[in-house]
């Protein structure tokens, strides 16, 4: 399927239907209830608007001890391993070969959003990063490679896939807002991010 490319994005618009995405919610209920949502702290102390939580080998995390990937939930408990059906787009999309090390999991409420930054804390920045829409429409942010300078915006929706990769590896992204109500996937409402990645 031909993707929308924006500054070098990848946007596979429409990517995954609604069987599939409701099948990758049924998988993502038992990590979050084996690793639960945290509201992280950047290094600075300011608390995030996005609840994360991660599967596989490694997760992402933040707090007052910096940026960085770790083997195990805050709480202590090794991260669950990602589900097969989370891997298959990765395989379809990116590698047959290479597993991705971590599906960091974002959540996003009514008043969440994210600020534009780079996916700089992995040790190989010639993998992509792979990261899947589901629920709620996001207002997704594109940069430069350095802070400053013209940004581009498109709307993600639900089933929206974006493939991160070459020179556009590097570059600032971020989220503005969601649209709340736009979806029905999520009982609850809001949106989730799923982002694959190497991290080693």
């Amino acid at each position: 399927m031909a993707g929308l490319l924006l500054r070098g994005f990848d946007i596979r618009k429409g990517y995954l239907d609604g069987t599939t995405q409701t099948r990758l919610i049924e998988a993502l209920r038992p990590i979050l209830k084996a690793a639960p949502l945290v509201r992280p702290v950047t290094p600075s102390g300011k608390e995030m608007s996005v609840r994360m939580t991660s599967a596989g080998a490694l997760g992402w995390v933040t707090d007052r001890s910096g940026y960085r990937y770790q083997d195990h939930h805050p709480k202590g408990e090794k991260w669950p391993a990602i589900p097969e059906a989370i891997r298959t787009i990765w395989h379809d999309l990116v590698s047959a070969e290479r597993e991705p090390d971590c599906c960091l999991i974002n959540y996003y409420d009514d008043s969440a959003k994210m600020g534009l930054h780079q996916d700089k804390d992995e040790a190989d920045f010639s993998w992509p990063v792979l990261s899947i829409s589901l629920g709620d429409d996001a207002l997704f942010r594109i940069g430069n490679t350095t802070r400053g300078g013209k940004t581009e915006s498109v709307w993600l929706s639900s089933g929206d896939v974006v493939i991160m990769g070459g020179p556009a590896r590097l570059t600032y992204h971020g989220v503005d807002r969601i649209r709340p109500g736009s979806s029905r996937l999520l009982p609850k409402g809001g949106r989730i991010n799923l982002t694959l990645r190497v991290a080693r």
